[in-house]
């Protein structure tokens, strides 16, 4: 008896079984599929249709994370997020900030108008010289690290369009007022923004980051967790390296900034142009200069310039600067004429001749005029020098 063919069913495992499509999350609809149905191989001579093409979305994906959760924990110990950071001007101090967000294990991209490729090889970073194919990568964080004098060229050539919607933009600048207002100007209003200020830089923190403050100010960050707990990775980057966090607001670190660090950059570059050097009895308060000198010119004078230009404080404070010193110097030199005067006129010590002007002290052999009497019809203190002078000359 001829049988009929059997056919074999093999049941997978649920190990290996086909997982439930993904929920459609760009166009909000819901794709899961409950069931698999059978499609018919089209028979010989008809056309097959055209597979389904993909495109990519660009800046319409949404921020998906693809960690558990932003503050999960690996065996019992707290595990901090992994954020993928642009580092947008790589130079000195871009680089700088660089090292450590390697070392925290976060992913870095650069992007720089001169080539830092190697530099950023080095470092562990990827570098890209186009920022098309930089945003395109889809950082979570963009961090502007930039000369602040070329800030506003290079965020308007940024290509945002290409970033996902929420991401989060912050900024590195010793002034914060201005790129406030440039990032909530240029930035489109789905992009979180957070203003800081970390308040060192490679010489001042070559010892590490603790202790050392770090201002900041969460000028617009989306009200949902995942954007909240993004910032937050964010500002713990710093939090982490021991840093003095300090919320401030971007008009109060200006107030504050034009004395504590327009004022020291200022210092310094003023005893750089002195050429001091060390000496065989150099104090400890000279060495903090010398310390100050290094400190302050190892920046490059555009970070300088931008203390000053931006910071609409500073001009008051470079015044009131210039206002002490002269000051100073006139009491120095009012001091100094007051010893001279009295060795050069006053022989004598007489005490009331103690103030006497040397202009003043002319002998006069004629009659005492009534100019030099006072309201009172008194001698006036230059009469009466004048008479006590001709009467020590007379005798």
């Amino acid at each position: 008896m001829a049988m009929s063919p059997s056919v074999r069913v093999h049941h997978l495992p649920s190990s290996c079984r086909r997982p439930t499509a993904p929920t459609n999350l760009l166009f909000g609809v819901a794709a899961t599929t409950t069931a698999c149905r059978w499609r018919r191989h089209p028979g010989p001579g008809v056309a097959a249709p055209l597979p389904l093409r993909l495109r990519a979305a660009g800046s319409a994906q949404p921020f998906v994370n693809n960690e558990p959760s932003l503050r999960g924990r690996v065996d019992g110990e707290d595990q901090l997020p992994r954020l993928k950071i642009a580092v947008v001007g790589f130079g000195n101090y871009g680089q700088f900030l660089a090292r450590t967000l390697v070392a925290q294990g976060h992913t870095v991209l650069a992007h720089s108008r001169s080539d830092h490729s190697a530099a950023a090889a080095a470092l562990g970073a990827r570098f890209f010289p186009d920022p098309h194919d930089l945003c395109e990568c889809h950082p979570d964080v963009v961090l502007l690290a930039t000369s602040i004098l070329s800030a506003e060229a290079v965020v308007r050539s940024l290509p945002v369009h290409r970033l996902r919607r929420d991401t989060l933009f912050a900024d590195v600048f010793s002034v914060k007022e201005f790129p406030k207002n440039l990032l909530l100007g240029a930035l489109p209003e789905e992009l979180d923004i957070i203003c800081t200020h970390p308040m060192f830089g490679p010489e001042s923190a070559r010892d590490g980051w603790a202790g050392l403050p770090f201002v900041f100010d969460k000028v617009r960050v989306g009200d949902c967790p995942v954007r909240r707990a993004r910032a937050e990775a964010f500002l713990g980057v710093f939090e982490r390296e021991g840093c003095r966090m300090v919320e401030m607001s971007c008009a109060e670190h200006d107030a504050h900034a034009a004395e504590t660090q327009f004022l020291t950059h200022t210092v310094g570059r003023t005893l750089a142009l002195l050429e001091l050097q060390p000496t065989p009895i150099s104090t400890k308060g000279y060495e903090t200069l010398l310390r100050l000198v290094d400190n302050t010119c190892s920046d490059s004078f555009d970070l300088y310039n931008g203390l000053f230009m931006y910071n609409k404080n500073a001009t008051e404070l470079l015044n009131r600067l210039e206002w002490a010193m002269d000051a100073v110097k006139k009491r120095l030199f009012d001091g100094l004429h007051d010893v001279l005067r009295q060795q050069l006129f006053d022989i004598e010590g007489s005490p009331d001749d103690t103030l006497a002007d040397p202009t003043e002290l002319v002998v006069d052999d004629g009659p005492i005029d009534d100019d030099d009497l006072d309201a009172d019809g008194d001698d006036d203190d230059v009469g009466r020098r004048r008479r006590r002078r001709v009467d020590r000359e007379n005798n």
